[in-house]
């Protein structure tokens, strides 16, 4: 089954998301708070592949709380922010907690489903190579990229990726020394039919650097290629 958890603390959107969800194929799960959203994950071992999340829910945790509580428990689980804020720091806050994705209400029905479609897609192609034991590796200078475990050795020191970071490497190793404008970036990893930003690329591309590089704000790895995107160099 394709587990779908909606945390939102408006009834009426969550009825709304959860029915479009269920139409969509999607099993649900529902919480109207952060701390029932954290019961549910432990009460289903974690088995959950997608979870959407209001940020602006009342209690210890929002959104943003749950989606860092969700992220230390699992590198696989896909998350995607559900705000009605148009402030840039509220969405770019999250990405870097380790959500995948973030929606602005209002939204319509087709673009919700079509970002959790992305978002689970990328889950369910992790799952598949767990289960079938990939183990192939690709190398570049001091990094290896393991496919299997989704991880990234630097110097035989493991770093771990969210699934988003993941493929975007995968992207880079695939492609060493070319520059990937920013839209490239965004059709291979998010999926052709994404309605969202190329900013979600940038904000990716930092949190990205804060793990492979010795200095993040002087990259040596993943360099920025002016007025195009960005390029990996070993």
């Amino acid at each position: 089954m394709k587990n779908i958890l909606v945390a939102e603390d408006e009834q009426a959107i969550r009825e709304f998301v959860v029915i479009n969800l269920k139409r969509a194929g999607y099993n649900t799960l529902e919480a109207a708070n952060g701390e029932e959203a954290l019961e549910l994950y432990e009460r289903e071992g974690g088995n959950i592949d997608v979870a959407v999340l209001d940020i602006m829910m009342p209690g210890k945790y929002d959104g943003l709380a749950v989606c860092k509580e969700f992220r230390q428990k699992s590198g696989s689980i896909g998350i995607i922010l559900l705000t009605a804020r148009t402030q840039e720091m509220d969405k770019v806050s999250g990405l870097m907690m380790g959500a995948d994705d973030y929606v602005t209400k209002p939204f319509s029905p087709s673009e919700l489903v079509a970002r959790v479609d992305a978002v689970y897609r990328r889950v369910a192609l992790e799952q598949m190579r767990n289960e079938n034991n990939f183990k192939e590796e690709i190398r570049s200078g001091e990094f290896a990229l393991n496919l299997r475990s989704r991880t990234l050795l630097k110097k035989g020191v493991p770093i771990e990726l969210t699934q988003v970071e993941f493929q975007i490497m995968e992207y880079f190793f695939s492609n060493p020394g070319t520059a990937l404008d920013r839209t490239d970036i965004l059709k291979h990893v998010w999926g052709e039919s994404y309605f969202g930003e190329e900013k979600i690329v940038d904000v990716n591309i930092r949190r990205l650097r804060m793990k492979v590089e010795d200095e993040p704000s002087n990259p040596k790895h993943i360099v920025t290629v002016w007025g195009l995107g960005y390029k990996w160099e070993a």
